[in-house]
């Protein structure tokens, strides 16, 4: 089982934040999103957003930092990328 972890280079809502993976299954990191305490509602389509204040407890309990690239294209390898979907404005 791994998990991977980006810096909190993200900024919002007045924080910096991680992006949270797992290049196996959506299940497994429910689960170890569960073991750290993040919970359901920071999941986004295929990721965890972890706050920084998080990070150093996801890594401790055995999150593999990477760099945001590695996290992409882990995603996309595994399969489990899932893009935003863009809606269409209207124009043009």
């Amino acid at each position: 089982m791994t998990v991977y972890i980006d810096p909190p280079n993200w900024p919002g809502h007045g924080r910096m934040w991680s992006h949270m993976i797992s290049d196996v299954s959506y299940d497994e990191l429910h689960a170890f999103a569960e073991k750290i305490g993040a919970p359901r509602r920071a999941f986004d389509r295929d990721h965890y957003d972890v706050p920084s204040s998080r990070y150093a407890d996801a890594v401790a309990a055995g999150a593999v930092e990477i760099g945001s690239r590695e996290v992409v294209r882990l995603l996309r390898k595994s399969g489990l990328r899932r893009p935003k979907r863009h809606s269409g404005s209207g124009t043009g």
